[in-house]
């Protein structure tokens, strides 16, 4: 997969970044670091998540139950803290993913409107 330009990058629409750290960790637990990169490998490097960003939302999603953290060791060997979803943080991920989609219909219905609505 081509690898975009720092210019072609996208800044994460507000509220979209919890749900993406929801939908990561279904995976399994990682690292604030890992989970960045996942997002940012999984949408062909197309979305930007700064570290200035990740962090609080990880303790905002901690302080809601949605995830759990522990301590651990990395791959190369250094301490880090590991995200886990939670039960709560499941059912909020099947709340946030909803809402999406419902943001996107919207979206998608004003910026191609039908034929009959253009004329009215």
């Amino acid at each position: 997969m081509a690898k975009q330009s720092s210019g072609d990058r996208i800044e994460l629409v507000y509220g979209s970044l919890d749900m993406l750290i929801l939908r990561t960790l279904l995976w399994g637990p990682t690292h604030g670091h890992g989970i960045a990169k996942s997002i940012e490998r999984m949408s062909g490097e197309t979305l930007k998540v700064e570290h200035g960003s990740i962090y609080p939302a990880l303790q905002r999603l901690q302080q809601e139950g949605w995830i759990t953290a522990e301590w651990g060791v990395s791959k190369n060997k250094q301490r880090a803290k590991y995200y886990r979803l939670t039960a709560a943080g499941r059912r909020q991920l099947v709340t946030e993913t909803s809402r999406w989609e419902r943001f996107v219909r919207a979206i998608t219905a004003v910026l191609r409107p039908t034929e009959s609505e253009e004329r009215s």
